[in-house]
């Protein structure tokens, strides 16, 4: 008797979601345990597995939307001799076509005969006085379409005269082809991942009065703490000492000490949060996912290294559970790492604020009336004006580079 294979559930909220791609071929014998597909929600990525060692036969295929629970697959149970079959490769994106189509011949009245040409065509010929003869169609076979006369009438391709009078004014223009799209563009179904992502930054824009203040700190003692302890922190912690421990530590020195950037607006209420769960942005293949470090201000900054780098590569491998995006009551997104000069991050709703990290660049600036050269990065927090005022937003980015240029005190916890 087979054995259904079933989408798994993943969260009390989640319904349903997108059969992303098999990991197995039709027929195939997998053996239990053996990942079988990848399966995409709006909030997370899972793979489910096999039940039973034997043969399976594929009943959905990929890129369906399923619910939870809907058979997709079954597996007929027997012994399997040999290791399980490898899984196909999965391209990023398929071609519409292998390449592209080449641009369809211009097709004359003469060739077409009347009957090819639309009641709109017609009338725009009369009207016009332009042969379509004289149009390049671009529609299917080369038929001329309304769009075409309508180009043509714009462009005076044409020019209505009375008969046997042809001047040099008159000429028709040279017609330029406009090349089809035909096996020039792909098509693909936004992932759920990805729809929901959509809709929360949409929200955030639509909801909140988001507000984003600027300024800069001199990375130059961060920098010489990583290179003379760098080394010896990750022979002793097993992680690199990097720099997004330096700032979650300073946000939250900076949350501690202008508390209404840790607050949230729910309908009428402030809510006051007098914890430090922060989200820290993760850049993967289907989006951006945020996975919450959990009491920030407990943790040490190896511990902080380690959490981030395990939720980057869970991330990154799909790995992630629904709860570890949950909870968060701040936001940091690191664009430097992609070479990001300056931007304005858009809030993780429902969170008031998100501080947005830059580039290092080493720039010029004026130290005790002398210029100097600093390796700077620029900081943006954008934030709910309704509840936050600059005054407080302009203040925490002063806290957070008082912190980064003078780290000693985040060290030893004063």
């Amino acid at each position: 008797m087979s054995v259904d294979v079933k989408i798994p559930p993943s969260g009390e909220s989640i319904t349903g979601g997108l059969l992303a791609s098999w990991l197995v071929k039709e027929g195939d014998t997998v053996r239990k345990g053996q990942p079988l597909f990848a399966f995409e929600t709006d909030k997370v990525t899972a793979e489910a597995t096999a039940e039973v060692d034997g043969r399976i036969t594929i009943k959905v295929a990929a890129g369906v939307e399923v619910l939870v629970g809907q058979v997709v697959a079954a597996i007929e149970p027997g012994v399997v001799g040999g290791p399980p079959s490898p899984a196909p490769s999965v391209p990023v994106a398929q071609s519409v076509s292998a390449a592209p189509a080449a641009i369809a011949p211009v097709t004359k009245v003469g060739e077409l005969g009347a009957v090819s040409l639309s009641p709109a065509v017609r009338r725009l010929a009369a009207e016009t006085g332009i042969d379509p003869a004289a149009v390049v169609g671009t529609g299917k076979g080369g038929r001329v379409t309304k769009g075409d006369m309508l180009a043509a009438a714009e462009t005076g391709v044409a020019v209505k005269a009375a008969p046997g009078v042809q001047t040099a004014a008159m000429a028709p223009a040279p017609v330029v082809a406009i090349p089809s799209r035909d096996g020039r563009t792909t098509r693909r179904r936004m992932s759920p991942l990805r729809k929901k992502i959509a809709e929360r930054l949409v929200q955030a824009k639509s909801e909140a009065a988001m507000l984003t203040t600027f300024n800069e700190v001199n990375m130059a003692p961060v920098m010489e703490l990583r290179r003379r302890y760098g080394e010896e922190f990750l022979k002793k912690h097993g992680v690199k000492l990097g720099f997004m421990s330096f700032f979650v530590k300073a946000a939250v020195r900076a949350l501690k000490e202008v508390p209404q950037v840790n607050a949230q607006l729910d309908g009428e209420e402030i809510v006051e949060n007098n914890f430090f769960d922060i989200g820290v942005a993760v850049g993967t293949d289907k989006g951006l996912m945020v996975p919450v470090v959990r009491d920030c201000d407990q943790l040490t900054f190896a511990g902080i290294e380690k959490a981030i780098g395990d939720f980057g590569k869970r991330a990154r491998d799909g790995k992630i559970q629904l709860p570890e995006l949950q909870g968060g009551i701040f936001t940091i997104s690191n664009g430097g790492i992609y070479g990001s000069m300056l931007s304005t991050p858009i809030l993780n709703h429902p969170q008031a604020a998100i501080m947005g990290l830059h580039n290092i660049v080493e720039r010029a600036v004026v130290e005790n009336g002398q210029i100097v050269i600093r390796p700077i990065m620029y900081l943006a927090l954008s934030y709910d004006h309704r509840i936050i005022d600059g005054k407080e937003a302009v203040t925490f980015l002063v806290k957070v580079r008082q912190a980064i240029e003078d780290p000693q005190p985040l060290l030893f916890g004063v």
